[in-house]
């Protein structure tokens, strides 16, 4: 029994020492230094390797021109849809009718409103030829009146003249009749000075009474034949005024005439410019029954179904999303982001739906993302707080997919200048903006 307890004992010494071996190994060398100072200069190094900073921002796809944008289709006119050519989803081309609406209002309801309207305007247009035709003839007639009066007044002009010198003549007579009639009067004073003296018989008396008698009736005779001239005169000078009178009032009547041609020529211009301008309003608006696309695309999202609806002025029937635009994707980016953004400044986008693994710090080694560059960045603030950026294909790097749709969702960042791993964590511990410290010669690179 001894020996067998002493063999127990030497055998539990035998395994205590062996656990204490494989225990407590205080004599053993250690390589957790190792592996600390391995991970420190790892961590070293990687906090020294470049990052290129971002700016991270969300967006969707769009068309880089306003015009290549999905658009409304909206009517001109009020009407009723009496026919649909297109359903939603069909491709149309510039120019292809959409849908033909009818006439609701009561004034565009006759069918032959443009051919009424023509004739009208037919109408009014002789009517206005017929005015200047009389407007031509009350000139001429004028133009004639104009030329009686003038040889009217020359004729009376010339009697005038005429009895002018008439007068003259009779004014001469009338004198030498007065002169006669003084010298006859003188010699009869002196014969009957002498009869009273007994000098000279009694017919000679009678004789030189007789002569002063009959210059006495001569001079009368002279004086009346003047004043007759005189009244003569008067009378052609009446006759002149009274025919320049008549011919004037002939010529206002004819000009009142012609004046009032010329009133109706304006009157029926005006009516005709006025007829012209609704035949062409109604010319116009029969076109507008007719729904055309106004440019290729796909018909999608139609306001109006069925037929016999009523569809009101400026009102919506379908939307078109034109085809083949020039697609953009439109981010908005935030205030404190907006002056490191430039036009020309390259992008990097993940579309949705595309798969990709992107390092933002590392764009040389991400997968599926696509290149752009910035075209315009607007300087308005937008309603969500935001300002908008238009991104478009960069035609140097890898095109973007076919398969892209207008709407589609898009993360881009765009990509800044190249720092320290340390620096970037520095900033972002700090909360400084990407390039928050600018050198001179680095803001005037980023400017040009």
């Amino acid at each position: 029994m001894e020996g067998i307890r002493k063999q127990l004992t030497d055998a539990g010494q035998a395994n205590v020492v062996s656990s204490f071996s494989k225990v407590y190994r205080a004599n053993r060398v250690s390589n957790i230094r190792k592996w600390f100072l391995g991970i420190l200069i790892g961590m070293g190094l990687i906090l020294l390797l470049p990052w290129t900073q971002n700016i991270r921002t969300r967006g969707d796809v769009t068309a880089l021109r306003q015009e290549q944008r999905p658009q409304e289709l909206n009517t001109i006119i009020a009407g009723r849809i009496v026919k649909w050519n297109v359903k939603e989803g069909d491709f149309v081309k510039k120019g292809d009718t959409i849908a033909v609406l009818a006439e609701i209002k009561d004034d565009y309801l006759d069918p032959a409103l443009l051919n009424r309207t023509e004739e009208q305007l037919e109408s009014k247009k002789t009517a206005v030829e017929s005015y200047r035709s009389k407007v031509q003839t009350v000139d001429a007639q004028i133009k004639a009146l104009e030329n009686s009066l003038s040889l009217k007044v020359s004729e009376i002009q010339n009697k005038i003249y005429q009895q002018r010198q008439k007068i003259t003549a009779d004014s001469m007579d009338m004198l030498a009749a007065q002169n006669d009639y003084n010298f006859k009067q003188v010699q009869f004073k002196r014969q009957k000075a002498l009869y009273d003296s007994g000098l000279v018989s009694l017919l000679q008396l009678e004789q030189r009474n007789q002569a002063f008698q009959d210059a006495q009736a001569k001079r009368t005779s002279a004086e009346i034949k003047f004043g007759n001239s005189k009244q003569e005169m008067i009378r052609l000078q009446l006759e002149l005024n009274g025919e320049q009178q008549q011919y004037l009032e002939k010529i206002s009547k004819a000009s009142g005439d012609r004046y009032q041609s010329l009133s109706q020529i304006a009157t029926g211009a005006g009516e005709i410019a006025k007829l012209e301008n609704q035949y062409t309003n109604y010319n116009i608006r029969s076109g507008q029954y007719y729904i055309k696309a106004p440019q290729d695309g796909q018909v999608v999202r139609a306001r109006k179904s069925g037929l016999n609806e009523i569809v009101k002025e400026g009102e919506m029937l379908v939307e078109i999303v034109p085809a083949n635009p020039q697609l953009a994707v439109e981010l908005y980016v935030k205030p404190v982001d907006l002056p490191l953004v430039d036009t020309g400044q390259r992008v990097r986008f993940i579309f949705d739906g595309f798969p990709a693994i992107v390092f933002s710090g590392w764009p040389q080694a991400s997968y599926g993302t696509f290149s752009g560059k910035v075209v315009v960045v607007e300087n308005g603030l937008n309603d969500n707080g935001l300002f908008r950026v238009l991104v478009v294909e960069d035609p140097n790097e890898k095109p973007w997919p076919k398969e892209l749709k207008m709407g589609t969702g898009a993360s881009g960042f765009a990509l800044l200048k190249d720092v320290p791993i340390w620096y970037e964590l520095w900033r972002n511990i700090n909360g400084f903006p990407p390039e928050y410290y600018k050198t001179s010669k680095a803001s005037e690179k980023t400017k040009k």
